[in-house]
């Protein structure tokens, strides 16, 4: 009986010892980001301008740049795998993220719109249709997904139809108007660079709809379990998974919107975070959101990092590394098939 509960206890320790370690981590990785960059700050100077005694050029950058910079990529990178992990278990596909269901590529053919055809519109009105094209991409799965019933395999085709013909659109804009391709690319690729305090204050709002996500871990345990063992357990399958793909699209869209579209973050965390602490989404969602925030700060620092003063967009970064862990996972799928 005594081992038992030692087991139990142990158990119930190891998710919590795993999320202290990884906030350490981050907090870690946070400093050494605020130091790198085309004018190298170090850490006691970084201590020294967060206490306002340092020097002003350098409490400049830091202030104005750098926080900003690492609010934004851990909030969007959290947003990205919480939001991953959620589509994995809505959809029951190892493989699916936010690019599946056509969301991202969405918000990325509403964003080129204006930038080719709208060059001298006002600078908030790319954030504020990379939302609209997101959600207007939503609207559409779900009104396709509602007339042939609400099921993971219906979504995943559908997402993936939607999103083929939002890359087509997008494809069609870069060939029309070739001299918006470098603004064009750049935003698609997915950057940090040039964003500020404005964006930080777009993607706090999606603190609340993460922490809402966290609050259904439970019943997407449920919803993880399949179809009719979920109904049998007296859950509403259909109206729950239009929740949780609500609350999944917009944290996509505000995130997508303030930095772009940066890929495979949304299938990277979530995968790590499984192997580490299990399938109960209580622990999941905190534990990607943890990885996904450290992933996109990580690939910012070595994208300001490596070559400066030249930057290399954080979506080609973790498009290096996320491509071949794609590439495995697919291999080991198709293997258990």
């Amino acid at each position: 009986m005594r081992l038992t509960e030692q087991t139990t206890l142990n158990k119930k320790r190891r998710p919590l010892v795993l999320l202290f370690i990884l906030t350490v981590l981050l907090l870690l990785l946070s400093a050494v980001s605020l130091g790198v960059g085309a004018v190298y700050i170090s850490p006691l100077d970084i201590i020294a301008d967060l206490a306002g005694t340092g020097a002003s050029s350098h409490a400049f950058i830091l202030h104005e740049y750098r926080l900003p910079r690492l609010y934004i990529a851990m909030i969007a990178g959290a947003g990205l795998a919480m939001a991953g992990a959620v589509l994995q278990g809505i959809l029951r596909n190892p493989l699916a993220s936010p690019d599946v269901i056509g969301v991202t590529k969405g918000a990325g053919l509403a964003a080129v719109i204006v930038i080719v055809l709208f060059p001298e519109s006002p600078v908030f009105w790319l954030p504020v249709s990379a939302f609209l094209g997101a959600a207007a991409a939503a609207a559409a799965l779900m009104l396709f997904a509602h007339k042939n019933g609400v099921k993971p395999a219906t979504l995943a085709l559908i997402g993936i139809a939607l999103g083929a013909i939002f890359q087509a659109g997008i494809e069609y804009f870069m060939i029309k108007f070739p001299d918006d391709v470098n603004s064009t690319l750049l935003w698609l690729a997915g950057s940090l660079w040039g964003r500020g305090w404005e964006q930080v204050w777009m993607l706090l709002p999606s603190v609340p709809f993460g922490i809402a996500l966290w609050l259904l871990s439970a019943k997407l345990d449920i919803l993880h379990l399949g179809e009719d063992l979920a109904t049998g357990l007296g859950q509403k399958t259909k109206q729950l998974r239009y929740v949780l793909l609500s609350l999944s699209v917009i944290i996509i869209g505000m995130c997508v919107a303030a930095i772009g579209s940066i890929g495979f973050i949304g299938l990277i965390a979530p995968h790590v975070a499984r192997k580490l602490t299990g399938s109960r989404h209580k622990f999941l969602l905190p534990v990607s959101a943890l990885i996904g925030a450290l992933f996109l700060l990580a690939a910012d620092s070595l994208g300001r990092g490596l070559f400066p003063p030249i930057e290399i967009p954080a979506g080609i970064v973790t498009a290096v590394i996320g491509a071949p862990y794609f590439l495995y996972l697919l291999r080991r799928e198709g293997k258990k098939a």
